[in-house]
């Protein structure tokens, strides 16, 4: 049994409902090993220290103990997933300018951004396995594995959004 590190953030399905109400039955329900923010009207957030076998199955077990109290809230996000370039370099331990050398350096190995903009965001995952892959640069495994399971499960989370016909179509594109 390992210790994950992790974070799930919900919608709430009643925006009136008062998210401190759930409190004690999310305790009774499995949820004592998460501190719970309420800070914003109709959400909710969770993060959680849980041991379990594997990083996945400490975030599905959270899901579950979540949903069986607040069965209509919404997953709006696993993290540790979403990261700028400010966010590499502080889990990491580097300076931000040692990122962007980085990158700029590797512009061909280097992950793709999944957006580019002003801010550019990439999944942790692939950053990680960029370094892990490197083997010049420590990659703590803990973080690693939890770090896949939010970017499966935000992944899968956005893929129920797609026509069954688009979808389809998009992976015999992508194949």
């Amino acid at each position: 049994m390992q210790e994950y590190e992790f974070t799930l953030k919900f919608s709430l399905g009643d925006e009136a409902t008062d998210p401190e109400s759930y409190s004690e039955r999310l305790a009774e329900a499995g949820c004592d090993d998460a501190l719970i923010g309420i800070g914003q009207q109709g959400r909710i957030a969770f993060n959680f220290n849980r041991e379990a076998d594997t990083a996945l199955s400490a975030v599905c077990s959270a899901i579950q103990n979540i949903k069986s109290v607040i069965p209509d809230a919404t997953l709006i996000e696993a993290t540790p997933d979403f990261v700028g370039i400010s966010d590499i370099a502080d889990i990491l331990g580097y300076s931000r300018q040692n990122i962007r050398k980085l990158m700029l350096n590797h512009r061909g190995s280097f992950p793709a951004p999944i957006h580019e903009g002003k801010s550019a965001i990439w999944h942790l995952s692939n950053v990680l396995t960029w370094f892990k892959d490197r083997k010049d640069y420590p990659v703590d495994e803990l973080l690693f594995d939890v770090t896949q399971a939010a970017m499966q499960l935000n992944i899968a989370k956005e893929n129920l959004y797609l026509d069954p016909v688009v979808n389809t179509r998009i992976h015999a594109m992508l194949s």
